[in-house]
This record gives C-alpha cells, structure tokens and sequence, in this order.
C-alpha cells in the first residue's frame, strides 16, 4: 500500500505546477508592454559605444607601425672557419646571413630530405661544420656558432 500512495503524490504536484506556468506568461504580458519605453533609453546609449569602439581599433593599428631595431649582436660581423667559408666564403658576415647563405648551398644542391623538410643531409663540406651526416634545421644555428668568431 505504501507505493500506492507514493505514485499519486508525485503526480499531483505536476498538475499544480502546470496552472502555474499558465498564470506566469499573463504577467510578462504586462511586463512586456511597460518593457519598450525602457529600452527606447539604452538603445540611444548604445549607439555612441558603437563610435567609440572603432577609435580603439585605429589607435591599434597605428601602434605596430614602428620598425622593430635589429639586435646589434646578429648584425655584428663574424669572421667564419676555414669549413664555413668553404660554404658562405671568407668574407665576415652577420649570423645571420651566415644562415641565409647555409639555406641556399642546401637548396642549390638538393640536401633537404625529401620525406621529413626539417632534416639536412650533409654533403662532404658540410658533415665539417656539422659533424654528422644529418641535421635538424634547427640544431644547425647551434652546430654553425662553433664555426664563426
């Protein structure tokens, strides 16, 4: 008898609950009606944010205009060893065209694997300068800083 009288009081509770709900929407109803001359006030607010928020935006992309300065240590002139300059010549050069000139021997003579782009394979001069016969590409600025002074 106790599951009898369980399944009734559960049920009963639904059927209040459903006048409820129809008696709530009749109030937004009214809330409704008085809700458009409060929003007549926002929306005129609204419109002058819209300006402001381009200002932002302008001052934004005037800001990366400016050139960044090189780091005077990757432009200061280093002489190379005797197996980098069989590569990139004897000439002192910045690091960084030291590694310029190192891509366009790879690339020149086809020593980019051709499954993975991001190993080297040394030819004779460069197995000098790296010291094995394939590199990473970004082991070889590491394996190049021993080679210049």
């Amino acid at each position: 008898m106790a599951t009898a009288k369980k399944a009734p009081a559960k049920k009963a509770p639904a059927k209040k609950a459903a006048p409820a709900k129809k008696a709530a929407p009749a109030k937004k109803v009214a809330a409704k009606k008085a809700a458009p001359a409060k929003k007549a006030a926002p929306a005129k607010k609204a419109a002058p944010a819209k300006k402001a928020a381009p200002a932002k935006k302008v001052a934004a992309k005037k800001a990366p205009a400016k050139k960044r300065t090189p780091n005077a240590a990757f432009m200061k002139a280093l002489t190379p060893s005797a197996a980098l300059a069989a590569v990139v010549g004897s000439n002192p050069l910045p690091r960084t065209e030291v590694v310029s000139k190192l891509w366009t021997y790879i690339k020149k003579n086809n020593l980019q694997d051709k499954v993975n782009k991001r190993m080297v394979n040394a030819d004779a001069k460069l197995k000098e300068i790296f010291g094995k016969a394939q590199v990473s590409m970004f082991e070889m600025a590491g394996l190049i800083g021993k080679h210049v002074k």
